[in-house]
């Protein structure tokens, strides 16, 4: 990127497969250019991957400046394709308060149009967002104003029960707050969302990062039963024992690793869901095709605060699973071992030393780490988000069975 400072973080592609919905006006966009926000600089960059995706072009730079103009939001976050435009999450304002919420910009030039909500209701706190398309409903998720996470996770904060907690429920046509599901005050950081594939079905699945309670972190459904949306818990990770020597500062009072759940991902058939755990090293596979009754089908451990569980090219790692993604056939899961730089330090003290691999799925559950795919970064780069060429289980959301 040309300017220093924008901590790239979540990226996705101009267009998907909502351009063939039904009301869509621009059914004949190209998924050709990446949108890569600067999570810390609220920068935006567009880059053109043809002819070459071996080597992108800067053909667009946002600046923080018109972000805040034109959408009165700052660093923005997830970022996906929608019918009528590119959907932008922003974790909050120019100042660093809230509330956080969600920008368009438009299909073509790529322009900021403005804030997306009508009427947001009690909606303050902001992160993630995910649709379903064929009931015009819209669910986001919560993690902290700017002010609250980029010198750390705080831990006055994390205790007292001021990070997000709760998914909010939008009519997204009419763009109006519906419904608060709220996961109880010791569920702290609600963060990815991962909505059933299939746009008949209205359920899905919400990370949480960490219980007040006992560190244990956990998966919730949401889902509609008859008539009002509804969350329960449906996975629970427990944290795992450890000598206070062994942790870092932040945890050393517990004696034990949080399982941290960074991040979650769905296969395309719905059947299984990918729970990374960044904390305790260990990258899950669960079989949701029962999705109020998940079973563990795989597991591989890999990296850990505590265990620096070997990869067979390289021996002993640092960091653990954060961001996953799988292929749309559902046969490959990668993922990465950076958070966001002021959290690494804090549960990584001796610094991320970037990395990506590979996991190969077997066709009726379980995993297996590819010994040879094993891709260190220079030094002084982490590795976040992965997208893959031509689409993944996460680039897509769908208006057709």
């Amino acid at each position: 990127m040309p300017n220093a400072g924008d901590e790239l973080h979540h990226f996705g592609w101009n267009a998907c497969s909502t351009a063939l919905c039904p009301y869509a006006p621009h059914p004949h966009v190209e998924r050709r250019y990446l949108i890569v926000p600067g999570l810390r600089s609220s920068r935006i960059h567009v880059l053109d991957t043809k002819p070459d995706p071996r080597a992108p072009k800067i053909v667009k730079v946002i600046e923080p400046a018109e972000v805040h103009k034109r959408a009165g939001y700052s660093r923005p976050h997830t970022l996906h394709c929608g019918p009528e435009g590119i959907y932008v999450s922003a974790l909050g304002a120019p100042n660093g308060d809230g509330p956080g919420g969600i920008f368009m910009l438009d299909h073509d030039a790529f322009d900021v149009l403005g804030r997306w909500e009508v009427d947001r209701g009690p909606q303050y706190l902001a992160y993630d967002f995910a649709w379903h398309l064929g009931h015009d409903v819209q669910i986001t998720s919560e993690w902290g104003t700017p002010n609250m996470i980029e010198n750390g996770l705080v831990p006055e904060l994390l205790l007292g029960s001021k990070y997000g907690h709760q998914l909010h429920v939008w009519d997204l046509r009419r763009r109006k707050h519906l419904q608060t599901l709220d996961f109880g005050a010791e569920q702290q950081l609600v963060l990815e969302l991962r909505q059933a594939r299939d746009p008949t079905k209205t359920y899905g699945f919400a990370g949480v990062v960490i219980s007040l309670k006992d560190l244990s972190a956990s998966v919730w459904l949401w889902h509609r039963p008859n008539g009002q949306w509804a969350v329960k818990k449906v996975i629970e990770i427990p944290a795992e024992p450890a000598e206070a020597e062994q942790l870092p500062p932040l945890l050393q009072g517990f004696k034990a690793v949080p399982p941290l759940i960074a991040d979650i991902n769905l296969s395309l058939d719905d059947r299984f869901l990918y729970v990374s755990c960044w904390g305790t090293g260990e990258i899950r596979q669960y079989d949701v095709s029962d999705p109020h009754n998940p079973k563990l089908t795989g597991s591989v451990r890999l990296g850990g605060i505590v265990k620096r569980s070997p990869h067979p090219a390289v021996g002993p790692v640092n960091g653990g699973p954060q961001m996953v993604e799988v292929s749309r056939d559902g046969r490959r899961v990668y993922f990465t071992n950076g958070l966001y730089r002021a959290w690494d330090a804090q549960f990584y003290p001796d610094g991320i030393k970037g990395w990506m691999v590979k996991c190969d799925v077997e066709p009726n559950g379980g995993l297996k780490l590819d010994p040879n795919f094993f891709l260190p970064t220079e030094d002084g780069y982490r590795t976040h988000q992965i997208r893959l060429e031509g689409g993944d289980s996460s680039s897509d959301t769908f208006c057709y069975p």
